[in-house]
């Protein structure tokens, strides 16, 4: 998974499989704002949905695989991302408990 990806090498970047895993996590743990700012806009206030959870704990847990799997296996982003993890992953496990799996829109 650290060999260069042949149909990339157009791009003159070394993309390996764990970059696009890393990449990937990367647009995910980024996402989630986006996603937040816009159910924030349609309530009129300040909200935080479910999936910002969700893309909380993929895009970090992705990031941290590439850190701790790669190639790359550097320190600096595991510990970056490690922490995000497990308070994503407990702040979902809060989400459910307080609201149930099958919360209404309105909840928020």
């Amino acid at each position: 998974m650290n060999d260069p990806i042949a149909w990339l090498v157009w791009t003159g970047l070394v993309i390996t499989p764990w970059k696009l895993i890393g990449y990937t996590g990367t647009l995910l743990f980024g996402g989630r704002w986006l996603v937040q700012f816009i159910a924030s806009k349609r309530m009129g206030k300040p909200v935080i949905p479910r999936a910002f959870w969700y893309m909380s704990v993929v895009g970090s847990l992705m990031t941290l695989s590439y850190f701790l799997f790669s190639a790359k296996r550097d320190s600096v982003g595991v510990l970056g991302n490690l922490f995000p993890a497990f308070t994503a992953l407990y702040s979902l496990y809060l989400d459910v408990k307080h609201r149930g799996w099958h919360r209404d829109k309105a909840s928020h």
